[in-house]
């Protein structure tokens, strides 16, 4: 049985905000008597996440996703709350902590922009202690994983943005942290640098046992890496729990349209009892339970003489939108 490795309870965070009015009286109003406000962004959320999950946090802009992920890696101190990630405390940042952890953001980036990957890897390598040739034998085993080899030798400037964003995970890699926070990782790649660094996260995870805690707007990271998702709106944890159990409460139903040879099966497809939303000649558009799918498929297709059949699902973007505006 898996042990918890991250454990949250009743965490809130909250910010001074100051705001002033336009225009000089506004500035100088606000130099000699400013007035500020406190808004709550994370409120009093609950959660635990086993050694080696792959968690997926969704939400809107604003929602809390990225803040969450700050305190978890403690670049935030929580306004109130008990936390423990790896058996520490992360706001107190104790060396032992920072080595079992990583964070990757998508819009940030943490190599040099004129020099080689390779320099920044091995700057990171002695930062860690790591012995020089333990440390090419970790960036030999990662650049394989990541099918990455001559472009460490090129200064990051005249990388692709997914070139980087392989050097990125590996000069964050080197130190075999056991915790991974990645937000939005695969922000601004292309259809193919998403797909080989999702691929490249699942294979990690399995070969090393790493925990993943990733947000990110692309549901096919989700859909592709996460089988429990974090769903938070304003502060608050919606949903927390497997992603195929949040998506058939949201959408039980599978919609089929199929074209018969003959009126006639139209006709006896009608009793049923299916719940039809369309019919055209010799076409029927109907929708069936996700739980009942299989074996009412089964009797069609032996019961009747189908020429075509298409099966649809609403897209998961707008599925996982229903849960992001509902509370607790």
């Amino acid at each position: 049985m898996r042990k918890n490795i991250i454990e949250v309870r009743d965490i809130s965070k909250s910010f001074v905000i100051s705001a002033k009015t336009p225009g000089l009286k506004g500035t100088l109003r606000h130099f000699f008597n400013r007035k500020t406000t406190e808004k709550k962004v994370v409120k009093n959320i609950n959660f635990e996440i086993n050694e080696g999950e792959i968690v997926g946090f969704l939400g809107a802009n604003g929602a809390g996703k990225t803040t969450i992920l700050k305190i978890l890696c403690g670049l935030l101190y929580p306004s109130n709350g008990y936390i423990s990630v790896a058996g520490s405390r992360p706001f107190e940042r104790e060396a032992s902590f920072l080595e079992k952890i990583t964070l990757i953001m998508g819009q940030k980036q943490q190599l040099i922009w004129d020099i080689p990957p390779i320099d920044s890897f091995y700057l990171n390598a002695s930062i860690y202690g790591i012995e020089k040739e333990e440390a090419i034998k970790r960036i030999k085993d990662l650049s394989e994983m990541l099918e990455i080899d001559s472009e460490l030798y090129l200064p990051v400037r005249k990388l692709s943005l997914g070139q980087r964003m392989k050097a990125e995970l590996l000069a964050a890699l080197i130190h075999k942290p056991s915790i991974l926070f990645l937000d939005e990782p695969t922000l601004g790649l292309d259809i193919n640098a998403q797909e080989n660094l999702r691929k490249f996260l699942q294979i990690y995870n399995k070969q090393t046992g790493a925990t993943i805690l990733l947000t990110s707007h692309y549901m096919k990271d989700i859909t592709y890496l996460c089988k429990r998702v974090i769903c938070i709106h304003e502060g608050y944890i919606t949903y927390d729990g497997k992603l195929e159990k949040l998506l058939t409460k949201l959408s039980p139903n599978k919609e089929v349209s199929i074209i018969c040879k003959s009126i006639k099966d139209i006709e006896n497809l009608k009793k049923l009892n299916l719940e039809i939303k369309n019919i055209n000649d010799n076409q029927i558009t109907f929708t069936v339970n996700k739980l009942d799918f299989k074996n009412t498929l089964k009797e069609i297709l032996n019961k009747f003489d189908i020429e075509d059949l298409h099966i649809n699902e609403p897209p998961i973007d707008e599925v996982i939108g229903k849960i992001l505006i509902n509370k607790k």
